[in-house]
């Protein structure tokens, strides 16, 4: 099993926590952007099914 040879640092902790973080922010952005274009319609490049009985509903 690895084992670290040296203490990581506050610094380079903090560094990584903060990278794993603004990742997590773009992608929740992304998921918002992509959620709102789908309701009001406006998606172009984005796939998602669609059932039969919505479809019937709306009619």
């Amino acid at each position: 099993m690895a084992v670290p040879k040296k203490k990581t640092s506050k610094g380079k902790r903090n560094q990584r926590h903060a990278t794993w973080k603004s990742k997590a922010a773009i992608a929740a952005e992304k998921a918002l952007s992509i959620g709102k274009s789908v309701l009001t319609g406006r998606a172009q490049g984005f796939v998602y099914p669609m059932s039969e009985s919505s479809e019937e509903e709306s009619d």
